[in-house]
């Protein structure tokens, strides 16, 4: 860890998955704790910022396909159907078991 002229410059390695760890020194700075997520700037001199992710920003594409779902709905309410029994059974079939745990440590690709 090397702080000159009031930057830190902490090195850290990308895996081959193309990962790294935010260090525990920035992730203070940042007041960063599980689950939350950060932004990557990258500027024109090729310094790249990151920071702590404020708020929720909108994914333009999602945001395209709610809207076209919501003017469908609007315009075709008859057209609306509930999803089948069928297909909620099924699913819950299908993860029935399988826990998650969201803050664990991804592991490496297999071979």
């Amino acid at each position: 860890m090397a702080k000159t002229a009031g930057i830190l410059e902490i090195p850290a390695t990308i895996t081959e998955r193309g990962q790294t760890t935010v260090p525990a020194a920035i992730r203070k700075m940042l007041a960063l704790g599980k689950r939350d997520q950060v932004v990557f700037r990258g500027l024109a001199d090729g310094t790249v910022v990151i920071a702590k992710k404020q708020g929720r920003e909108a994914d333009p594409v999602i945001g395209a396909f709610l809207e076209f779902l919501a003017r469908d709905m609007a315009n075709e309410p008859a057209r609306i159907r509930s999803v089948p029994k069928s297909l909620v059974a099924r699913g819950k079939v299908l993860v029935k078991g399988v826990k998650v745990d969201l803050d664990a440590a991804l592991s490496d690709d297999e071979g």
